[in-house]
């Protein structure tokens, strides 16, 4: 059918609707390598040059998207194992580096077996249709990535959810599901756009007592989060005792692409037999590998950028505090600066923007309504010059806006929802 006159006027209208509510999601483009300084195009598509910036919103953790010895690494293997291997895994698309990195994996992250996928969106969508069935339950905090929510609706288990890091309320949920095969408690390790971590310390204990298996998707952890940058089973002290992990090697682990399913050695192996995402997508590209794995060999090496990154953190989350912005609270480094309207947020990090600061405004339907923020994230790359300039950024647009020293509702009171 042809794309009618009425139809394209309908999406206009759409699209119209969402600027004039001040939902509309702008992109920028970056004209240079990830870093804690880049060069960004914005307003995009006007001939205007690239601004040199400091980036204050990536997941570029430990700052190893641009690392030389990646970047030569992924040059060997680009070298060695070509450009892509043009087929699904059990085809013909397992090279002996994909297994080789499978191993460091389940090495680092604790595990029994890990299975690698394109991406940690695809491990989701994969391992609940895989390891579950219509006698099971499947019950999630509310609060879990939108990858993990889209996963559980492609499996037929019962779906159930308890409030946000609420034990008493996950206890309920397992004694009213104890009549189910299997129960699967569900979390993020680290919420992504709160920064709060998981009391997974607490959530094993109830799955011990109610016999359920443990899911974390700690894609916002893997590789600075616990003492060693295990995640967070080992900041909690559970590590060995999570049955799934899924996580990314796209954001801390050298920030390209790729995820991994990890864990009890029977449900990966059911995920490498069952899960559609691994048995119908592209291995993972030979040059993504080869560079993960020195990723691997450079966070085993030493902690010293997981160091930085921690103390980087608390420099900028006190830092917030005292010039009176309104923060969530939390030890990772996802900073949320609290807004709640959804214009502020935007107007807010555009006015940053012309102050050298790269800040994006999170609104619904990324986050819930009334919660709109500027969601800052902290870099081993940044060095204490960056956070200081971003820091009197903060301070200058928060005083133009008037919303420093204010409460969240003298914040709405101010500006609305």
């Amino acid at each position: 059918m042809a794309y009618s006159a009425a139809a394209r006027e309908s999406y206009q209208r759409d699209l119209q609707n969402l600027r004039d509510a001040g939902l509309f999601k702008e992109e920028r483009y970056i004209h240079a390598p990830q870093g804690a300084d880049i060069e960004v195009e914005f307003p995009v598509g006007q001939g205007v040059a690239p601004k040199k910036v400091i980036n204050m919103c990536a997941n570029n953790y430990l700052g190893l998207s641009s690392h030389p010895e990646v970047v030569a690494a992924a040059h060997a293997g680009l070298d060695h194992r070509g450009y892509g291997v043009s087929s699904v895994r059990f085809i013909c698309g397992t090279q002996d580096i994909h297994r080789e990195l499978e191993v460091k994996l389940t090495e680092f992250l604790g595990t029994e077996d890990t299975l690698l996928f394109p991406s940690c969106m695809d491990a989701n969508a994969g391992v609940f249709e895989a390891v579950l069935s219509d006698q099971d339950v499947m019950i999630s905090d509310r609060l879990v990535h939108a990858s993990i929510v889209d996963g559980m609706r492609l499996c037929k288990a019962m779906q159930d959810t308890f409030k946000h890091s609420d034990m008493g309320h996950l206890e309920e949920k397992l004694r009213e599901h104890r009549d189910k095969r299997q129960r699967l408690i569900i979390t993020d390790g680290v919420f992504s756009m709160d920064g709060d971590l998981a009391k997974l310390d607490v959530i094993v204990e109830l799955a011990e007592k109610y016999d359920a298996m443990v899911f974390v998707d700690d894609s916002h952890a893997s590789g600075f989060i616990g003492k060693t940058g295990r995640g967070v089973h080992e900041h909690c002290g559970v590590m060995g005792k999570i049955d799934i992990i899924t996580t990314t090697l796209g954001k801390a682990l050298g920030g390209a692409s790729g995820g991994c399913v990890s864990g009890r050695r029977e449900l990966v192996e059911l995920c490498r037999q069952r899960a559609r995402p691994y048995l119908f997508s592209n291995s993972v590209a030979p040059v993504i590998v080869a560079g993960a794995l020195k990723v691997m060999e450079l966070v085993t090496r030493s902690t010293e950028r997981r160091d930085k990154l921690e103390a980087n953190t608390l420099f900028w989350r006190q830092g917030l505090k005292d010039i009176g912005l309104d923060i969530k609270e939390g030890d990772s480094p996802i900073v949320p600066v609290m807004l709640y309207n959804a214009k502020l947020a935007q107007d807010f990090a555009r006015d940053l923007f012309g102050e050298g600061i790269y800040a994006v405004g999170f609104f619904f339907p990324v986050v819930p309504k009334a919660q709109a923020r500027i969601r800052t994230q902290l870099s081993a790359a940044h060095d204490r010059h960056h956070l200081e300039k971003a820091l009197a950024a903060f301070r200058k647009i928060g005083a133009k806006y008037g919303v420093l020293g204010l409460t969240k509702s003298q914040i709405i009171e101010k500006y609305g929802l």
